[in-house]
């Protein structure tokens, strides 16, 4: 699944470098959830076990939503990149896209959560790994930390591409 989300994105954003950070902090995004999630449920709600499947399904959930949200941000961040350079390219492409993701994601959240009141284990874990995975994507990951590692980065985030030299 990460291999074509890579080559989409690579095909995309026209770079190797943007497809990988990006992939990285989903999948950073999905292991501080599914940490987060084992404490929650191992020592707040003491639930008896988990069904094996629950990972699954998690990891496909927030990848995918992950990688939306990214393909949302970075697309206006490389139209904005090619007219104004790079850190003034992810500056104003967050401006632009930032209340809208988080507002998605904050609603996103709010859905998944009103599973977690259904009585039935599977579905309760799904809901919070869901909801907290999309929270701390939308608000920690997407926010900040994709952007920051695009300014630090700067240009050569767009490596192999000529959008690097004029950036």
């Amino acid at each position: 699944m990460l291999v074509v989300i890579f080559a989409v994105l690579a095909l995309l954003l026209r770079s190797l470098l943007a497809p990988l950070l990006l992939i990285a902090t989903v999948v950073l995004s999905f292991a501080a959830t599914m940490g987060v999630s084992a404490l929650v449920f191992n020592h707040v709600l003491d639930f008896p076990g988990a069904d094996p499947v629950v990972p699954l399904f998690g990891f496909v959930f927030l990848v995918a939503l992950g990688i939306d949200y990214n393909i949302f941000l970075m697309t206006r961040v490389r139209e904005e990149t090619i007219r104004q350079g790079t850190r003034a390219g992810v500056l104003r492409g967050l401006t632009v896209t930032g209340g809208v993701i988080t507002s998605a994601g904050v609603v996103l959240a709010a859905t998944f959560a009103a599973l977690a009141v259904l009585p039935i284990l599977f579905l309760a874990q799904i809901a919070f790994i869901v909801a907290f995975g999309v929270l701390l994507d939308t608000l920690i990951v997407r926010s900040l930390l994709v952007p920051a590692l695009a300014i630090d980065i700067g240009r050569h985030i767009w490596w192999p591409s000529r959008l690097r030299e004029r950036g």
